[in-house]
C-alpha cells in the first residue's frame, strides 16, 4: 500500500493552494444537488481547507471533513470560523477510516481527484472499505477522477505552462507541469513548477504521483466492494461519460445488506 504521507507535497502550504484552486467551484452545484436529496451528515473525504465542505454547511447541510494533511485541516478550520459554520474535522487517513464518534452518513463524497493518490490496488481497495463503513446501506459516495486519454497519459516530458493565478502578495505566478506515465503501474509522475512572472523567479517546485483507472476496471473495483453505479459522467455538469472524457465523475450507491 502506498505511503501517502510521501505525495503531499502540493499541500505544504494551504493559504496558497486556496490562492490557486478556490476559483475551481465546478463540482459544488452538482454535490449540492445529490446533497439536497439526503438528510443526517454528509462527510467530505479528503477536505482540504474545506473548499466545498464550508459552502455546503453555509447551505444549511451538517458537515463533517476528513483529511490527512494537518495543516490543511487547521486552515479548514479558520476558514470555517469565519464563515461562521460548525463543521468537524478530523484528522484521518483515507485507508484506514473510522466512525471514531461519528454517525454513518447517507453521502460522501471526494473531489479534486483525490482518488488519484491511491496509488495502488490494495490502496483503493482500503479506500472503499472504508467509504462503505461511513456509509448507511443505500447510501452514496460520489468522486472524480481523470479519464486516461492518450492525450492525458501522454503529457509533455519537458516542462510547459499550465495556468497562472495571483499569490498572496498580489504577484502573478505562472504554473508549468511536466509528467512522465508508466503504464505497467498506470501511475503518472508530475512535477509542478511555480514562477513569479514578472522575473521568472521560481517561488515552489512540487511532485506528485497519480494513479490512472480505465472506466472496466472501475466497474470491476465498485463490484468487488458491493457497490453499484447509479450514474457517471465525464464532468461536473452532469454530461454523459464519452470517450472524449477529461474526467470521470461517478456516483455509487452502498449496496443493501452490507
Amino acid at each position: 500500500m502506498n505511503n501517502m504521507n510521501d505525495n503531499l507535497q502540493e499541500y505544504e502550504n494551504p493559504i496558497e493552494y486556496d490562492k490557486e484552486n478556490d476559483v475551481h467551484t465546478a463540482d459544488i452545484p452538482l454535490i449540492a444537488s445529490w446533497a439536497k436529496k439526503v438528510t443526517g451528515p454528509i462527510i467530505d473525504l479528503a477536505c482540504g481547507t474545506g473548499r466545498v465542505t464550508i459552502p455546503l454547511a453555509q447551505a444549511g447541510h451538517q458537515m463533517v471533513g476528513i483529511d490527512i494533511h494537518a495543516g490543511m485541516l487547521a486552515r479548514a478550520r479558520e476558514k470555517a470560523a469565519h464563515a461562521n459554520v460548525d463543521i468537524p474535522f478530523y484528522e484521518q487517513h483515507c485507508t484506514a477510516l473510522q466512525l471514531e464518534g461519528m454517525e454513518q452518513s447517507a453521502l460522501v463524497y471526494m473531489v479534486g481527484n483525490s482518488f488519484q493518490h491511491f496509488l495502488t490496488n490494495e490502496a483503493q481497495d482500503a479506500l472503499l472499505a472504508g467509504v462503505s463503513r461511513l456509509l448507511k446501506e443505500g447510501g452514496l459516495f460520489i468522486f472524480d477522477t481523470r479519464f486516461p486519454s492518450a492525450e492525458e497519459l501522454l503529457e509533455e516530458e519537458h516542462e510547459a505552462y499550465w495556468r497562472s493565478y495571483e499569490d498572496e502578495q498580489g504577484q502573478v505566478i505562472d504554473v508549468f507541469t511536466s509528467a512522465t506515465y508508466d503504464p505497467v503501474s498506470q501511475v503518472q509522475k508530475n512535477v509542478t513548477v511555480r514562477r513569479r512572472k514578472k522575473d521568472n523567479t521560481v517561488v515552489n517546485q512540487s511532485k506528485i504521483d497519480l494513479r490512472y483507472v480505465y472506466p472496466q476496471e472501475m466497474l470491476r473495483l465498485f463490484s468487488a466492494h458491493q457497490f453499484k453505479v447509479v450514474a457517471s459522467y465525464q464532468d461536473w455538469q452532469g454530461h454523459p461519460l464519452r470517450e472524449d472524457a477529461q474526467d470521470m465523475v461517478y456516483v455509487v450507491q452502498k449496496e443493501t445488506g452490507m
